[in-house]
């Protein structure tokens, strides 16, 4: 029988690593190669994560897409494709995939490939460029400009890998970038309390917002001061844009409700953690928990509930909701978007691949989710 998956906290993770010197030690009870119920059975997870959902086929695909994600990764440690080029945002989210499957700067099988991700985003950093993530302030995910995109996803990577690099000088320059990088992301809200594509815009949206959100949070949990009245706006102008249904709108006061961005929105108030505010985000998240479930995979999609732009952003950011809220939330939602990324794997030749974004995207999107039972991401951990 396998040994449930012990939660971790960013603190046990990192001495565990630290000390044990193999990613290897925090597989505990080899969940990864062992067979496990599957989703049809509808047995209940016998850990918190649902760690034994991790079946034989998911851990090959996730090998395999480890493999071709790391091939992918030009020399200069970023991540992209031939439409878009390099991007921060990217290649952000493709070490987020890496330290998804407990490979760390130095350490584990891509721990190479992780570190020259940390040197390629605390690159981006320079004298005419103080705390920017972003590729020269052309970070893209999709046609149209997104700097903040780039600069919310490279972030939400660099605190997640702050503390983890075993060289002392390394740590701080990378705990140095980061301040700077929360700080540009604090000047960079705007005065509907929300973020845009560019810095300081007129108006926010609250796919961008979420992005910033999830990086400052992330910044928070490894220390960094981020003032509470930053969250409180962050977190309020996310639930002005909740609608009715329970959804919620791109811009706040204007549109309609959709799949994607209200998946985004229940992950931007769950990273929010302000006591005072606590009531109101809870409710909010409930409702809108409820209007996701009508989502579930594995079934047909119109092109306003999800376009195929957005396809790998929304499932990413639903399983994330899903695991925020744990039980049967998470019980019933992972194997089903496991089942329908596995199956979109297989009928692409064994990769994942996006005709908007490109396969470093698709992949690393794929992985995050595929790999959350292990409990890694010290922002996710439970």
């Amino acid at each position: 029988m396998r040994t449930p998956l012990r939660s971790l906290s960013r603190r046990d993770f990192l001495r565990a690593t630290a000390v044990g010197g193999s990613v290897g030690a925090l597989h505990l009870g080899g969940f990864a190669q062992q067979g496990g119920p599957r989703a049809d059975e509808q047995a209940a997870p016998r850990s918190d994560t649902g760690a034994e959902f991790i079946t034989p086929d998911t851990q090959s695909a996730i090998d395999r897409g480890l493999g071709l994600l790391a091939q992918s990764q030009s020399a200069d440690g970023s991540f992209g494709d031939r439409i878009s080029g390099a991007t921060a945002g990217i290649t952000g989210l493709s070490g987020l995939a890496l330290l998804g499957a407990g490979n760390q700067p130095g350490r584990g099988k891509y721990g190479r490939n992780a570190s020259r991700v940390v040197d390629y985003v605390t690159g981006l950093v320079t004298g005419t460029n103080p705390g920017f993530l972003s590729d020269n302030q052309f970070g893209r995910i999709g046609n149209q400009p997104s700097a903040m995109y780039s600069h919310g996803f490279a972030g939400l990577f660099l605190a997640e890998v702050c503390g983890m690099l075993p060289d002392v000088q390394r740590q701080k320059k990378v705990r140095a970038v980061l301040e700077k990088a929360t700080a540009f992301a604090v000047a960079a809200q705007n005065a509907e309390g929300g973020w845009r594509y560019e810095p300081n815009a007129p108006f926010a949206d609250v796919s961008v917002t979420v992005a910033m959100m999830m990086a400052l949070r992330a910044a928070r949990n490894a220390g960094v001061f981020v003032r509470k009245d930053v969250v409180r706006r962050g977190a309020k102008y996310i639930r002005d844009c909740q609608l009715t249904d329970g959804g919620f709108s791109y811009f706040k006061g204007n549109g309609p409700s959709a799949f994607a961005r209200s998946a985004a929105a229940v992950v931007g108030l769950y990273s929010a953690s302000v006591p005072e505010d606590e009531k109101v985000n809870s409710a909010a998240i409930e409702r809108g928990l409820r209007y996701l479930q009508q989502f579930m995979p594995n079934r047909q999609f119109n092109q306003r509930e999800l376009p195929p732009a957005h396809y790998y952003y929304g499932q990413y950011y639903a399983a994330l909701a899903m695991w925020s809220a744990g039980g049967d939330y998470w019980r019933t939602w992972f194997p089903a978007i496991r089942d329908e990324l596995l199956g979109r794997a297989r009928a692409s030749g064994g990769t994942w691949t996006d005709t908007y974004h490109g396969p470093a995207y698709a992949t690393a999107m794929s992985l995050i989710v595929l790999q959350l039972p292990n409990n890694y991401l010290p922002i996710l951990q439970k």
